[in-house]
Formats: C-alpha cells, sequence, structure tokens
C-alpha cells in the first residue's frame, strides 16, 4: 500500500470519520465499521483532506479542467482539492459546485465557481459513493450547463460493496452505464491491510471486516 493511502486511514480514524463495532446501515446490512465524512470539522482537516483528494488526482493521472463537487458535501471537497492542487503541486484548476435550487437574482443559475464551457473535462469530488444515485442527478446538471465531459469520479473510500439490487458495486455500475471510472483515495481492501499490519487499532475486528467483505463484497 502507498504510503499516502496508509497515512488517510490514519487520519480517518484520528478524525473519528472512520469507526469500527457494529453498525447498521441505511442498507440495512450490519456492518463492523462505518464511514462519516461529516466527522472533518476543522480547517486543518479539510486542507489535509484536499491533500489526499490531490494525491489521488495526480495518482491516477485524472486530465480535468475543472473540479465538481456536488451540493452539499462536495463543495469543500472540490474547493479543499482545487487548493492543495495549486499550492502543492502546481495544477491550478477551476472548481465548480452546484446549487439545489436555481438562483434567479443577482448571478444567478444552478452553478456557483467556474462556469462551464463546451469541451470542459470535469472530475467530480465526492465523499462515498453508496448507490449512484448522486451523480446520476447531477450529471443531466452539468450537460445542461455545457457540452462536459466527465473524465472521472474520485472518491475517499471505495466500499468494494454490492448494491442491493445485483452484483455489482456502485463503482462498477456507474461505469457500466456511464463510461465513467471512479477512483478512490483508498478502498476497504486497503483498510483491512491496515488493520493487519496494526497501522491502524482495531484488530479484533479484522476476522469481522473479511467476512462482511466476503458476504457482501462485489
Amino acid at each position: 500500500m502507498q504510503e499516502y493511502k496508509k497515512e488517510f486511514i490514519e487520519f480517518m480514524v484520528e478524525s473519528g470519520v472512520l469507526c469500527f463495532g457494529d453498525f447498521t446501515l441505511k442498507s440495512g446490512r450490519r456492518a463492523p465499521y462505518f464511514v462519516n465524512t461529516g466527522k472533518y470539522r476543522t480547517g486543518k482537516q479539510i486542507a489535509k483532506l484536499g491533500e489526499y483528494y490531490a494525491a489521488a488526482y495526480l495518482e491516477h493521472g485524472i486530465n480535468a479542467d475543472v473540479l465538481f463537487g456536488p451540493a452539499y458535501k462536495g463543495i469543500p471537497l472540490s474547493v479543499a482539492t482545487s487548493i492543495a492542487l495549486a499550492d502543492r503541486h502546481g495544477v491550478d484548476l477551476g472548481f465548480c459546485f452546484d446549487r439545489k435550487e436555481a438562483k434567479d437574482h443577482g448571478e444567478g443559475g444552478m452553478f456557483v465557481g467556474t462556469q462551464l464551457k463546451d469541451g470542459d473535462k470535469i472530475a467530480i469530488v465526492e465523499d462515498v459513493m453508496t448507490s449512484g444515485k448522486a451523480l446520476r442527478e447531477v450529471l443531466p446538471k452539468l450537460k445542461g450547463a455545457a457540452d462536459v465531459k466527465v473524465e472521472a469520479v474520485i472518491l475517499s473510500v471505495d466500499r468494494m460493496e454490492k448494491s442491493l439490487s445485483g452484483g455489482k458495486s456502485a463503482v462498477q455500475d456507474i461505469y457500466d452505464e456511464f463510461g465513467i471510472k471512479a477512483y478512490a483515495i483508498v478502498t476497504i481492501k486497503d483498510v483491512i491491510e491496515a488493520l493487519e499490519t496494526g497501522a491502524v487499532a482495531g484488530k479484533e475486528y479484522l476476522q469481522a471486516m473479511k467476512d462482511y467483505l466476503a458476504e457482501y463484497g462485489a
């Protein structure tokens, strides 16, 4: 595992974002871990988070003009990632995010930030992808603004978990449906490796993590 991935897992645990235990998920499944990105609450945390997203952007060779953050959790993620790319790597991208409702006064419109134009290449910055519903909602908005091309989606964690409706994960479904690749800073297999090596505490949950992935993994 690359060092930045290991550090990111440690960062999630320290921030209270990644927890181990017994959790009932929205899907009804009982999982031995839970990811709650709403636990990022300080300037230092969001700045660090942007650095990890920037590392994933560069690792996978994504080539975008604009980082798009779907409202609401994607908004600070797109901003933090654009700052990290500019400050630490000299990659100056535009950032943009949507409103839940179009504004009919002032500058108006559905989007804030970089104004999208035909031919723009977009990287969508999200926290996690459970079903792909958020992406399906935002793609028509993007296409309605301009003839843009979505190059990739960047996530914090890929749960690698099959959806309730089939044997594929949300990441696989999105690629099959739209041809868009989703890249995660880490996968749940990386988290399991971090437990195995002792990089983070919680080895007592290791077998439960493996059993859960064996049952629900895509």
